[in-house]
């Protein structure tokens, strides 16, 4: 049976077109994908991303554990800010990529991808298991049934938000977050983090008051341009943002280091999980690597498709990840390419139904915010 987030009801009021995704009723759009993109990109987007999954863990030994078992540096966290980080399997392969929240000294509050939040509880309780004798101490339960998640994200989501809550919004970093309240009375975690590439929150309250802050939220922001945005739109923002999305540029078989994110991998830490194999890698330097291009002919790229060098004979690469960018209308796609080939200014071609089409790999992100 699908699962429900406590929003689908305000999804239907707003004839938002429901589909299955990865096993939730959730609007893939609602007045259209490139008109709530540029609402998020000049005002502001809502968005429903309640099926999110939500760890809890606790306890003297939970930094220690959360440490080991993430590829970035956890004991840096401090209270009131967030990181963005990476579970690993042994290999070095990617189990996930997800947030962490530092909610006190001994309190960490994980964010992980919807489709693989029991894969990842089971991923951390097995380790739990395995190193019991080194981490104890601490506690890791699976609160994702108890969240309502709502992002927020645009040049004016503050100015929005600000008018349901007396918490000082202003003073919340990039990456940072309060325990605060909105509409007075409903207590909510307020990060400044998002997946669009735009200023915004995300806000994390108790199930059941997910529909009142929605509710809110529309109503407040409305006169200011916000549009409920479905998940077309949160695919092509994040496309232009070049944010990798599990599924599709990581996965069980792809490593930190070839996709872009060696920056929170960090392997200068005493260890965790996947050091020595990454380590490797890093020492004799990845076969392929991530990166962004931009079609120069008439086309689309779409994942799936195959990319062949400059003269169009020699395979090297395939897109993970590809559309047309509404807010520079260029063609765009993410890759992994041999590293040979992943220079900025390379030509490359992109075979689209049988035919070479002309590419270039490109800085990224593709698009850049103007504020």
């Amino acid at each position: 049976m699908l699962k429900r987030t406590a929003l689908y009801d305000e999804h239907v009021k707003l004839q938002g077109r429901i589909v299955d995704f990865g096993g939730w009723e959730l609007p893939v759009q609602y007045t259209g994908v490139i008109d709530e993109h540029l609402a998020c990109r000049t005002a502001a987007g809502l968005f429903d991303v309640s099926h999110m999954g939500e760890f809890d863990c606790q306890g003297p030994g939970a930094e220690a554990f959360l440490d080991f078992a993430l590829t970035n540096n956890v004991k840096k966290v401090a209270v009131g800010q967030a990181q963005y980080n990476v579970l690993c399997h042994e290999t070095g392969g990617i189990v996930d990529d997800l947030i962490i929240y530092r909610r006190a000294a001994d309190r960490f509050l994980m964010v992980v991808n919807a489709s693989n939040t029991e894969k990842d509880f089971d991923h951390l309780q097995r380790l739990k298991t395995q190193h019991k004798e080194k981490f104890q101490d601490f506690t890791l339960i699976n609160e994702s049934s108890k969240f309502t998640q709502i992002a927020i994200q645009g040049p004016k989501a503050a100015q929005i938000l600000a008018q349901l809550t007396q918490d000082p919004l202003a003073g919340v970093k990039y990456y940072h977050f309060i325990e605060g309240h909105v509409l007075q009375n409903i207590p909510a975690i307020l990060a400044r983090t998002g997946y669009t590439g735009e200023d915004g929150f995300e806000i994390y309250c108790d199930w059941e008051h997910g529909p009142k802050i929605w509710q809110a939220l529309m109503t407040a922001g409305s006169p200011h341009g916000l549009k409920p945005v479905g998940l077309g739109a949160r695919d092509t923002l994040r496309m232009e943002m070049k944010f990798p999305l599990y599924g599709h540029e990581l996965s069980d078989e792809i490593n930190p280091l070839e996709a872009g994110l060696g920056w929170v991998t960090k392997l200068d830490k005493p260890d965790f999980v996947g050091k020595a194999p990454l380590s490797k890698v890093k020492e004799k330097g990845s076969r392929r690597r991530l990166i962004g291009l931009k079609l120069t002919s008439r086309g689309i790229p779409r994942q799936g498709y195959e990319i062949y060098d400059a003269t169009g004979t020699s395979k090297i690469g395939v897109i993970t990840s590809g559309t047309q960018s509404p807010s520079t209308k260029d063609a765009i796609g993410i890759a992994y390419v041999l590293t040979a080939n992943a220079e900025i200014g390379t030509n490359i071609n992109v075979d689209i139904r049988g035919q070479k089409i002309s590419a270039v790999v490109v800085a990224t992100p593709f698009y850049k915010r103007p504020y």
